[in-house]
């Protein structure tokens, strides 16, 4: 197929808006998940022994185990927050098709 002069491969590919939402919205959610391994960290060494540093939670059994859970719970949204971002992110980045002549990646 020949190429003409005017052809241009730019015009395929939309122009991105700027995506500062998405990734501050992946840094949050990646600080909620560091946050949540954190809680869960806590709680969890509450749980299995005799810490000087938790002495509040060696004494408290239920609030070692909230703080597990909560951290379990927390870390699990940041992560599910983050991949939602990441797509969110690569979305600009394709051609200006059909959608039925391109591969499925999601």
């Amino acid at each position: 197929m020949k190429l003409k002069g005017s052809f241009d491969a730019k015009r395929l590919r939309q122009r991105e808006p700027s995506n500062w939402g998405a990734r501050l919205a992946a840094g949050l959610s990646a600080l909620l998940a560091t946050f949540g391994v954190l809680l869960a960290m806590a709680g969890i060494a509450g749980l299995l022994g005799n810490y000087p540093a938790f002495a509040e939670l060696n004494a408290n059994r239920p609030l070692s185990i909230t703080l597990s859970v909560v951290g379990l719970v927390l870390l699990y949204l940041g992560v599910r927050f983050w991949r939602r971002s990441r797509i969110r992110l690569r979305r600009g980045r394709e051609l200006n098709m059909s959608p039925h002549l391109m591969k499925k990646h999601d």
